[in-house]
């Protein structure tokens, strides 16, 4: 399971002469030493940390097959050329519909030797039982989840295959885990653990603060309004950038708009055949492009450190997303903007993209076809019915969340219930996902609203203690002004003590409502504390409840 060179080789020494690297970012060494001691890892690690390194640096030292699970082809494009210009790195190799045939069988052939090897594929390719069957046989020592906030995403580009990635793990006999993001709240770290059913897992969070961006907010009434200010800012900010957009129509309609100044500027979004993505990446990472315009998916893991401005013409459906997106600037540590493009009504949007509607009769269908064939694997279950595997997968997991199959052999009945309670469960499941979708949008809105600093509302939404004032925001700059208005105009207030009683709570204490149920603390302000219930996502709440029973902490509890 790999050569001696790299089984036994120190951290340091793998860092320097297979990879040429001398020192490690803050994180790196406390991640890599984790995962080299076989313990599920939970990396949070901001973007331009390092977190590739991680996994390359703790694959080399187990050996074997390191399987690095990767949403993008053209993520695992990027990754493979980093490998493939190390001094001394074993080799790696991707496992997608781009890689032709002579190149697959020259992957495989890698792979059935048992390493060192690394091997990068989408979680649809696990989804293939003879393509988990050989790298089982050739023996994964470490499974790695990239972009693991994926796992935790319910949005309109949820991939269901993320689901079933515990029950890949165990298939190939249950290697310890290392799954890296760049951004995770409290819940989605939560989440992302109980998916992949990380056992005892170190989870490292490092980096969250990224101090060099600065953070603005622009308020717009009109659609009309909004669309010339972010041309204009997109024309005349230092290059380069990123413009992201709700739509794939958007993308194409901004570009156009953006290009008539002589800026060099591309459209991207999931619509483009592979080769025209693939064409807007590659001039991106060569420099010849000024701005692209682009959905989400565009620059996730791309290795550009000089973005200099982030521009959103729309929301996000989370703060998350949001930052995820934003940790694309200043890569390189130097300032870098931000700015977010505001309406109100531009939530509506995004509220429409976190409603599903489930079909009964497809539900009852699958339900049936389960209960009917205990262990049938999902494409049977899709052949079988005559409906798109992906639909089917998307059915099958939301079984699994209501609790009602188990999927580690096969899909299988955990409760034999009838096609009306099962339906009505998994109705149940959705409606509560729904609620905690529409609380994210809530600290979406409250971000862009809010009158204080933003980078303390972000910072405490990833369970970050803040200063009250960061001095890098638009919220900053106007606290700065009013601060020098009042002293300006009210000397004889200068001395005035505005100190408050500290709170009761704090960011990450665990509470419980007695309606809402088990929570934990987001963020604190004086009179209130916004909290992220289990059930029904974030909520605001005042310390008033605290006097009143309704709400209390267990540390409360113990003092």
């Amino acid at each position: 399971m790999g050569s001696s060179r790299t089984s036994t080789g120190s951290i340091d020494r793998i860092a320097r002469d297979d990879f040429g690297w001398d020192t490690f970012l803050p994180g790196q060494r406390e991640a890599i030493q984790s995962a080299c001691a076989g313990r599920d890892t939970l990396l949070v690690l901001a973007t331009g940390g390092g977190k590739s390194a991680v996994y390359q640096i703790a694959g080399a030292q187990r050996g074997g097959v390191t399987l690095v699970v990767s949403p993008l082809v053209a993520l695992q494009a990027d990754q493979l050329a980093s490998i493939d210009a190390a001094p001394d790195a074993p080799p790696a190799v991707a496992l997608n519909a781009s890689v032709g045939p002579a190149a697959m069988e020259e992957a495989w052939t890698l792979i059935d030797a048992g390493g060192p090897v690394y091997v990068l594929l989408a979680p649809e390719q696990l989804a293939n039982e003879e393509t988990v069957a050989r790298l089982r046989t050739a023996g994964v020592p470490l499974l790695v989840v990239d972009e693991a906030h994926c796992v935790s995403s319910w949005g309109t580009d949820f991939r269901p295959d993320y689901l079933r990635l515990a029950d890949v793990r165990r298939e190939l006999g249950d290697p310890p885990v290392l799954a890296m993001t760049a951004t995770a709240s409290g819940p989605v770290r939560a989440e992302i653990i109980d998916r992949l059913r990380m056992h005892d897992p170190d989870v490292q969070v490092h980096g969250v603060d990224r101090p060099e961006i600065r953070l603005v907010v622009h308020r717009h009434e009109s659609e009309a309004e909004k669309r010339a200010a972010v041309v204009d800012e997109a024309r005349s900010w230092t290059a380069p950038g990123l413009v992201y957009v709700a739509t794939r129509r958007e993308t194409e309609q901004y570009a156009d708009e953006i290009a008539a100044e002589g800026r060099r500027v591309a459209a991207y979004h999931a619509g483009l055949k592979t080769t025209e993505r693939r064409a807007v990446h590659d001039r991106w990472r060569a420099g010849e492009l000024d701005v692209v315009v682009a959905t989400s998916a565009f620059g996730m893991g791309i290795d550009r450190a000089d973005v200099r401005f982030v521009l959103h013409a729309t929301t996000t459906e989370s703060l998350d997303a949001y930052y995820q997106e934003v940790g694309r600037a200043g890569r390189d540590g130097e300032p870098a903007t931000t700015a977010l493009h505001y309406r109100a009504e531009d939530l509506g949007l995004r509220r429409f993209f976190t409603k599903r509607s489930v079909s009964e009769s497809a539900l009852r269908a699958v339900w049936r076809a389960i209960r009917a064939t205990p262990g049938v694997t999902v494409g049977d279950l899709a052949e079988q019915l005559d409906r798109p595997r992906r639909t089917v997968a998307r059915l099958v997991n939301d079984f699994a969340d209501a609790g009602l199959v188990d999927t580690a052999d096969g899909v299988r009945a955990v409760d034999e219930v009838g096609p009306k309670r099962a339906i009505g469960a998994v109705r149940e499941t959705l409606e509560s996902r729904e609620r905690i979708a529409e609380s994210r949008l809530a600290m979406m809105r409250a971000y862009a609203e809010t009158s204080h600093c933003r980078r303390r509302v972000l910072l405490e939404y990833f369970g970050v203690e803040a200063p009250e004032w960061c001095g890098n925001c638009d919220g900053c700059e106007r606290h700065e002004a009013q601060l020098e208005h009042e002293q300006e105009h009210a000397q004889q207030h200068a001395g005035t003590d505005t100190a408050t009683g500290a709170s009761p709570l704090h960011v990450d204490q665990a509470v419980q409502h007695e309606e809402f149920g088990p929570g934990t603390v987001m963020g604190v302000e004086p009179d209130r504390v916004t909290i992220f219930f289990d059930a029904e996502g974030y909520k605001v709440v005042a310390l008033s409840a605290l006097e009143t029973g309704v709400l209390t902490a267990r540390e409360l509890a113990s003092a």
